[in-house]
């Protein structure tokens, strides 16, 4: 599976970097270093979060979960977010202690070599796993590839932070680099959270999907008097759809069902990763109270 594939490479970069980041830190004495390698720790965590939750939302839906188990991925993204807070709060302490002590720092290659290390790893595996994010539509790999960009952004303030101690010798610098991290930090979580949170509720799908079926609906509209009740929401990358269709008196049972599967079958070609449900409704008498298709202005758009 592609997803658990990709999910795997956030794991195993993340530990190279949590070992490399923490190791030299401890020895350099750096505030900065050591906040990084808590930050990867937490992205080492969130990775095996990503990676569990997109093995169960692809699991199909059974007798307890009806609608699939799309909403894990949501849920590991929230996770994700609580995790970010978390890191940004015990740098931000780190730091604090650091500015009081004014402790120094030492061994400043071997940081800045190890940062610049992080920011190409990071870069290239954010990229890959916010991409195929996008591609799976999983919000758990989107999240986990722009929490990994967060790192980059943050790496690459730590590798400046510690050339500029090398040049100046202010110590000093290293708690504020710090504390910048944080800041930059509890950015991503609120930016995170917003995003993760909205798949915890049933939201309509985006316009354009939307405009989609009833474009699908108004190529058949020949077939039927009008449609009523569509509703659409998200449960991960799953995607569900339901709507009434009204049906002329005088049009057998098989017929209606016909028409009904053949518009379900078609909107699930369209839209990836869609059930779709119809249900029949007919109308035995002139005036019906239900919306009818304009066909016209759908094929405008």
């Amino acid at each position: 599976m592609r997803k658990q594939k990709i999910a795997m490479l956030s794991v195993y970069s993340n530990t190279l970097l949590v070992i490399l980041k923490l190791a030299v830190g401890f020895i350099m004495g750096s505030v900065s270093v050591i906040s990084e390698g808590i930050h990867s720790s937490l992205d080492l965590i969130a990775a095996i979060i990503a990676n569990y939750s997109v093995r169960r939302s692809d699991l199909p839906a059974d007798k307890d979960h009806p609608y699939g188990h799309g909403k894990f991925e949501n849920y590991a993204g929230v996770i994700e977010a609580i995790l970010i807070v978390v890191a940004a709060v015990i740098i931000i302490y780190e730091a604090t202690k650091k500015l009081i002590e004014a402790a120094p720092v030492e061994f400043l290659y071997a940081g800045i070599i190890v940062m610049g290390i992080s920011a190409v790893v990071n870069t290239i595996v954010s990229r890959q796993l916010y991409r195929v994010g996008v591609e799976e539509d999983s919000i758990a790999l989107q999240a986990d590839g722009l929490h990994l960009k967060t790192d980059v952004i943050t790496s690459l303030g730590v590798f400046v932070g510690l050339i500029l101690i090398n040049v100046t010798g202010l110590t000093v610098l290293d708690p504020i680099v710090a504390l910048l991290v944080a800041a930059i930090i509890i950015k991503a979580a609120y930016d995170l959270t917003r995003e993760a949170s909205k798949g915890l509720v049933d939201r309509r799908l985006p316009e354009k999907e939307e405009l989609e079926i009833k474009t699908i609906l108004g190529k058949h509209s020949n077939m039927f008097i009008g449609f009523h009740d569509l509703r659409t929401r998200k449960s991960g990358a799953h995607r569900f759809v339901d709507l009434h269709l009204v049906m002329r008196y005088d049009m057998k049972l098989e017929e209606a069902s016909d028409v009904a599967e053949h518009i379900e079958k078609e909107i699930e070609e369209r839209i990836k990763n869609t059930r779709v449900m119809v249900k029949v409704e007919s109308c035995d008498h002139e005036d019906f109270d239900f919306k009818k298709i304009d066909l016209t202005r759908l094929n405008d758009h």
